[in-house]
């Protein structure tokens, strides 16, 4: 159940809103917990029973971290929750690379669907863990509140990351930073609209271009057929990401629960390592605090510094997806900050503003090339394909793949991933802050409309073709 799903906006999400704030405040977490229950419950019952139990023994073990904080309590709660993550998430990709090395089937290939949201809860319970038994936070003894944490639907399945450190005073239903007043909900309700415009008009429609050229086999389709696909792709991701973000940042607000930002128009970036910055930032965080500090980060040497940069980045590849060309894509991505490291980043100091974007963008673009094709092969060739500037098979033309439309989509898609809102700041602060008066009160409700008939219309034409 997305959140530009049907289901959710006109089911889901009006009867959580109606019930939690009619609840007294007291039993407002039961009730938020509850409906985070059954959100996780729709993918699958199984997974939030999973959920539940994850939660109470990351409360146990918070618990017994906080009187003992050993390392070897807290390690075995680490290695359980990687290896929780590894059984779904990786299993079936190690027994395929191994049966593929030995040229057997000796290892069974599973299938086990992923539950909803794993990757995220796992790394905010080591995070909650590892902090407790630093001294950094205080255990939590109400098991409802980490559960909360946990679980709160509007970050479960797409982030961001949230520390518990950062939401700890808003678990209290009574607490101030929990009280939402007409300001905020108005607010939120702004934002929520923004995110889903992002996701249903703009990542939605950029996805049906790029499903067009990943389809055909990229050694068939000419240059520019492929620049324009993986460009769409590129802008794609971004709103799809940052979409789903702003939309979760919204939800924490309705409720009380605040999340943190995770993206900051990363597309502006002037090197590789701003980009990250501004890009995933609470996973970018995640990996800086609770890998790269601990392997020892930038303080035993630029060697070191720039192995535990390739480490972090192929971790980071690899927790995306469980497939070797996300492992190009962290490694990309390492290989050119650590580039940056060794001198390039001082040159690029020193180099024009547009220079410095160019070469960021080009870097990036390679690597969601990686990222968004099939496989590591079709990335090679469409990347292979793009700088030799190959014709492409006979009938194979620029248009076949891009009409008026997508060309003007591609436009919109570029204005407003940054250029828009850096020639005009206010822009960038009206979509997150701010009274909704009338004016953009007008503005919601028409990107609503658009909103909810590109949604019902989706839905419609997939119900047609399930009767055929």
């Amino acid at each position: 159940m997305g959140f530009s799903s049907v289901q959710f906006l006109f089911v889901f999400l009006p009867a959580a809103l109606a019930l939690y704030h009619l609840t007294p405040v007291r039993g407002r977490n039961a009730v938020l917990g509850a409906l985070s229950l059954v959100f996780c419950a729709w993918a699958g019952v199984r997974y939030a029973l999973l959920l539940a139990a994850f939660s109470l023994a990351h409360w146990g073990f918070g618990l017994l971290l906080a009187r003992s904080p050993r390392r070897a309590w807290l390690g075995a709660m680490v290695a359980a929750d990687l290896a929780l993550l590894a059984g779904f998430k990786y299993a079936d990709f190690a027994a395929l690379n191994f049966n593929a090395l030995l040229n057997s089937s000796r290892l069974p290939v599973l299938g086990i669907a992923l539950p909803l949201g794993i990757s995220f809860y796992t790394f905010q319970g080591i995070s909650y863990c590892i902090d407790v038994a630093r001294g950094t936070i205080r255990a939590e003894r109400n098991p409802l509140r980490l559960y909360l944490y946990l679980a709160f639907f509007g970050h479960l399945s797409s982030g961001p990351i949230v520390r518990y450190g950062d939401q700890a005073a808003a678990l209290d239903p009574a607490a101030d930073a929990r009280r939402v007043d007409m300001d905020r909900f108005g607010s939120a309700v702004r934002r929520f609209i923004l995110g889903l415009s992002k996701k249903t008009l703009l990542a939605d429609q950029l996805a049906l271009v790029f499903a067009r050229v990943s389809a055909a086999d990229a050694a068939l389709l000419p240059a520019p057929a492929l620049w324009l696909g993986y460009a769409a792709y590129v802008l794609q991701l971004y709103y799809d990401f940052s979409g789903y973000s702003d939309m979760a940042i919204a939800l924490g607000e309705m409720f009380g629960l605040p999340l943190p930002e995770n993206f900051d128009l990363p597309y502006l970036s002037r090197s590789i390592g701003e980009f990250w910055r501004r890009w995933h930032i609470t996973l970018g965080s995640w990996f800086r605090d609770y890998l790269y500090i601990p392997l020892g980060g930038s303080r035993r040497g630029l060697g070191r510094t720039c192995l535990n940069l390739l480490i972090v980045f192929a971790c980071t590849g690899i927790w995306h997806g469980a497939a070797w060309q996300y492992v190009a894509f962290g490694l990309w991505h390492g290989a050119l900050i650590c580039a940056e490291r060794l001198g390039l980043g001082k040159a690029l100091d020193r180099a024009p503003r547009f220079v410095a974007h160019l070469y960021t963008m080009a870097g990036v673009f390679v690597g969601f090339t990686f990222f968004g094709a099939p496989g590591l092969s079709q990335a090679l060739g469409a990347l292979r394909g793009m700088l030799t500037w190959q014709a492409g098979a006979p009938g194979m033309t620029l248009a076949a793949f891009a009409d008026p439309k997508s060309l003007l989509l591609l436009a919109a898609g570029v204005l407003l991933c940054g250029p828009a809102q850096a020639l005009c700041p206010r822009f960038k602060a009206w979509a997150r802050s701010g009274k909704v008066g009338y004016a953009t009160a007008a503005v919601l409700l028409v990107l609503l409309f658009a909103c909810i008939m590109r949604s019902t219309a989706g839905n419609y034409t997939a119900f047609i073709y399930a009767q055929f």
